[in-house]
């Protein structure tokens, strides 16, 4: 399943929706309809997923065959709509916790740093992690705010990230992704400049709107491989990273059973798992994004993020 949170002029509060085809289901007002016990909220959904499946196979089994908009229980409401007539926002619009993220996880991302940065070249012997601030987040077609007094120099990561969908502390390898409620697409933008002024990572990740992410989360027993999955970013057209994540250093069942280890992972917690190659610091001359720039994020079996870039 694909689930979106998403707004509409008469309920401008981003809530959940159940995505089919070109088409949203507005998931609590279908459940209301058909007296079927289900969520309003993303956050609700993951933290209650098999309580509420069998609601939602019922909302799906109702609309059958058809579009959703041709099911009359659900046209005479108005609550199946076009995808293009709805805004989505981030799938989790406010995560509870900072989104949590790996640096150097890509073999051929290592190497690229290493020669900007005049450092070992070996990949690291255990993940790196940092997070953002969930004031970061931002939708899969917001806007990139630049603002030259804060920063000159904001870069693109292009970055497959799974969410946590069990408490899980301790947790093996070899059960990590049985924790895990789905994947979705997120861009780790960074502000270099400031990555380099206060010599950590927190300060330039974090700038409002600098993660966006969607446009939906697709359930885990839909993507049962996430190592192989191709990953691409393009800025007005143009590829600058392509890869698949069956090039990652830590592959993602590791990266939960290390980030488990003595620490509790939650539902709804988010997991970006390292960008590959290509970002613009480390190309020649260095390029960063501009107003007028248009970035897209892609990841197979998911979807694409389309983030104009503006001057605040």
């Amino acid at each position: 399943m694909r689930f979106v949170s998403f707004a509409t002029p008469e309920l401008p509060t981003p809530h959940l929706g159940l995505v089919r085809g070109g088409e949203v289901l507005d998931v609590d007002l279908a459940g209301q309809v058909l007296n079927v016990r289900v969520p309003d909220q993303m956050q609700e959904l993951i933290e209650n997923y098999e309580r509420y499946l069998p609601g939602l196979q019922a909302l799906l089994t109702r609309a059958g065959e058809r579009r959703l908009s041709e099911v009359k229980a659900f046209s005479d409401t108005g609550i199946a709509h076009k995808l293009e007539a709805v805004e989505l926002a981030a799938p989790l619009p406010r995560p509870r916790k900072n989104v949590l993220c790996v640096g150097l996880n890509y073999s051929e991302h290592v190497r690229e740093t290493a020669e900007v940065r005049g450092r070992s070249a070996e990949p690291p012997s255990e993940p790196v992690f940092f997070t953002k601030a969930p004031t970061s987040v931002n939708g899969p077609y917001g806007t990139i705010g630049i603002d030259p007094a804060v920063s000159s120099e904001i870069d693109w990561e292009a970055e497959l990230a799974a969410i946590i969908g069990k408490t899980c502390k301790n947790v093996s390898e070899e059960e990590a992704l049985q924790c895990v409620f789905g994947y979705t697409v997120l861009n780790d933008v960074t502000a270099r400049d400031l990555q380099a002024r206060h010599k950590q990572f927190f300060k330039g990740k974090s700038l409002d709107g600098s993660c966006p992410m969607g446009p939906w989360i697709v359930t885990a027993d839909e993507l049962p491989d996430p190592q192989h999955l191709d990953i691409a970013l393009r800025v007005n057209g143009v590829v600058k990273q392509q890869a698949n994540t069956s090039q990652m250093v830590f592959s993602i069942a590791r990266l939960i059973s290390v980030l488990s280890q003595g620490m509790t992972l939650e539902p709804g917690d988010i997991l970006a798992t390292g960008t590959p190659s290509g970002v613009g610091f480390s190309r020649t001359p260095p390029e960063f994004l501009k107003a007028g720039d248009v970035m897209e994020t892609e990841v197979e079996g998911i979807g694409i993020l389309r983030n104009p870039v503006v001057q605040r």
